[in-house]
């Protein structure tokens, strides 16, 4: 006996136990015979000698005379029963195994122009063009071979419309073609025939969130949830959650998949991931200790522990995770800059500004890839940002023109930031000079456009900033829109059009996230009218949706101050909103003003000098301060204060700028220079 001859009777002898299986695979040949007589026999025995031959060459490297003994094989059941289709899909896996591609594309081209409905043929060009399409999560695809297996497919389906699984895959390719009409059709086809399956049902839901109707795609995959919950389901349900932004339904779904795969690291990242982003940041915190004690050198888990110690405002403890994290991604930029953050949240602007500047320096190059510019670019922009938090407003109008020159993806947002940068540091001219020609030359850039109007409204062109956005309505971005109108006609006082502007943005609102932004803007606007009930009933909206508003609680507790009312109430929400962001220059007037109310003038003081520290130029910080000094019998410091008030006032736009406050702070300061003078025996 020959060598071969030895393998071949010693691996029978190995599989002799499973040949009557693979003869009594009934999904394979048919049980009925089609028309026309067929060798039932010789079909069942080369299906046998095709999966012997098959396995030989698995076991013996892919051996090239088993392979080919293995396709003939199969060729002939072909032949014998046009019927046992699922042959196709071994046959075309056996010829991409074998690398007899060419070949295989060749027989079957030349098979479909003797008998174009010789629908085997067209599956096996179909599987092989589909495994020839490449790496599509790479971007690695082969658009003639996508293009070709569709082809193949289509015509299957016009021949066979009752076939499920043609038409799912169809609709997946389609999917990979990013035709989302075609592939809805293909899977809502496999559902015409079968109502409940999983896989269309599935491949819909995906479609529809490409679409970004993510309604409908968590629809259907809670229906395949609920009758079969198993982790592909659950984590694809849990991530259309995410497109809708509902993390705490992400978390919920992921908690289920984590319970029929316990010891799943990336089901519970995730679960982390979504508890941490829907503020349960104990919950989370939790999962990441585990996912660090059971992998030390998990890098995101570690960052993600500092990030949540630093919401938590446990400097230290977010020091220590976040050095872990840096000890095994030294270069990691995501981990660099957290130690910006880190400083940042503690109020350290100065030192978040030098360590960003670090970074940017480390990562200096002569050229950037794509990436590396986008990356880069959105460092700076955080610099810019941080130096005008600082009032350094000339390094952050240079920062924000350095991201328009590496950048040009990033010029028309530059611009914008440059704006806005003027108009903070009160420079209105030069605001108006920037946002004019960045319209000119980004016509089309809808933040360029909002941020143009609402300086025009700002400096007193509020019909015609109104104008210009509402050639945005298209639609589309209706509510963005609307939001835009509302606070363009309240820097023009038109609190009627403000408020229909409200009611229409309202109406588009389809969440609490989005609802809560009307309810605040509405607040606002009653209490400049001094409606207080209604202003206060609609913070109080804001809160039963997110009590930890910091800017909702700053803003009522102000207003209760600021009216002399309920100063325990406000007191504690004043202190709520400090809690959540420390180092607020409003919310630390807030504070001021209240202890200035209670009579509590030195912790008064205290406060509105921080104020002052993280913004100077506010005019009515200026007014409490001098207030508070004057209450204290200092009436320089009084006077200095209230000249500071009043030449802020003068400084600021018109729709800013209030007669009322202008003029009784001239009647404050000229009373104190009389006084000073009366006092001190000078004229004033």
């Amino acid at each position: 006996m020959t060598p071969q001859g030895r393998e071949s009777y010693n691996f029978m002898k190995n599989i002799s136990g499973s040949f009557c299986l693979i003869l009594a695979i009934a999904g394979v040949l048919p049980a009925q015979a089609p028309p026309g007589p067929v060798d039932r026999g010789a079909a069942y025995y080369n299906y046998a000698m095709g999966h012997l031959y098959a396995e030989l060459a698995t076991t013996y490297g892919n051996r090239g005379e088993y392979l080919n003994k293995a396709i003939d094989h199969f060729r002939e059941v072909l032949k014998l029963d046009p019927r046992a289709r699922l042959v196709c899909d071994e046959l075309s896996d056996l010829y991409v195994q074998s690398g007899r591609l060419r070949e295989a594309v060749l027989d079957s081209e030349a098979a479909l122009r003797q008998n174009p409905d010789n629908l085997n043929e067209r599956r096996i060009l179909g599987r092989i063009y589909s495994r020839l399409i490449g790496d599509t999560q790479q971007g690695r695809l082969n658009e003639e071979m996508l293009r070709k297996a569709i082809d193949q497919y289509q015509k299957i389906s016009e021949k066979e419309p009752g076939d499920v699984e043609i038409w799912l895959t169809l609709g997946r390719l389609h999917k990979v073609a990013q035709n989302s009409v075609e592939a809805e059709k293909a899977f809502s086809k496999a559902l015409d025939t079968e109502p409940d399956n999983e896989d269309a049902l599935t491949g819909l839901a995906l479609v529809y969130a490409d679409l970004g109707d993510s309604k409908k795609a968590s629809l259907l995959l809670n229906r395949v949830a609920q009758k079969n919950p198993n982790l592909r389901t659950l984590t694809a349900l849990a991530g259309i959650y995410e497109q809708l932004r509902d993390y705490k339904s992400a978390a919920s779904t992921l908690a289920k998949a984590l319970e029929l795969s316990r010891d799943n690291p990336e089901i519970k990242r995730a679960l982390a991931q979504n508890m941490m982003l829907s503020d349960k940041l104990d919950e989370a915190a939790k999962l990441y200790e585990e996912l660090v004690a059971d992998e030390e050198k998990d890098i995101q888990s570690h960052l993600r522990l500092s990030q949540i110690y630093r919401q938590q405002r446990k400097f230290e403890k977010a020091r220590q995770a976040g050095e872990r994290a840096k000890a095994l991604a030294p270069d990691n930029i995501e981990i660099l800059y957290n130690e910006v953050s880190i400083l940042e949240t503690e109020g350290k602007t100065p030192e978040a500004i030098g360590a960003l500047k670090e970074i940017l320096s480390l990562t200096e190059k002569r050229s950037y890839s794509a990436a590396e510019k986008n990356s880069r670019a959105l460092l700076l922009e955080r610099l810019g940002l941080l130096y005008r938090s600082a009032e350094r407003f000339d390094d952050a109008i240079q920062t924000f023109r350095d991201v328009a020159a590496l950048d040009a993806n990033h010029a028309a947002r530059a611009s914008a930031q440059i704006v806005d940068t003027h108009r903070q540091a009160k420079e209105f001219q030069k605001a108006l000079e920037e946002a004019e020609a960045a319209f000119q030359k980004y016509p089309e850039d809808r933040t360029i456009r909002v941020v143009r109007a609402s300086l025009l409204a700002e400096t007193g062109q509020a019909a015609r900033a109104a104008d210009d956005i509402r050639k945005l309505l298209d639609g589309k971005s209706d509510r963005e829109t609307w939001l835009s109108l509302a606070q363009i006609h309240e820097k023009g006082k038109d609190y009627a059009a403000m408020a229909k502007a409200l009611s229409e943005a309202e109406q588009l609102s389809t969440g609490d996230e989005e609802k809560e932004v009307v309810h605040f803007m509405r607040g606002a606007m009653f209490e400049k009218l001094k409606k207080y009930d209604d202003s206060e009933n609609a913070f109080r909206k804001v809160l039963a949706i997110n009590p930890e508003s910091a800017s909702a609680l700053n803003y009522l507790g102000y207003m209760l101050a600021d009216r002399n009312v309920r100063l325990t109430e406000a007191h504690d929400m004043i202190q709520k909103a400090l809690a959540i962001d420390p180092h607020n220059g409003a919310y630390l007037d807030s504070l001021g003003w209240l202890y200035f109310r209670q009579g509590r003038l030195d912790l008064a003081e205290q406060s509105l000098l921080r104020s002052l520290q993280r913004v100077s130029r506010d005019p009515t910080i200026h007014d409490h301060l001098g207030d508070v000094y004057l209450r204290r019998g200092k009436l320089k410091e009084a006077i200095a204060q209230w000249e500071s008030s009043l030449k802020e006032w003068l400084a600021s736009s018109p729709s800013e700028r209030d007669p009322n406050e202008v003029a009784k702070i001239t009647r404050k300061l000229e009373g104190a220079k009389v006084r000073l003078a009366k006092e001190s025996g000078t004229k004033p």
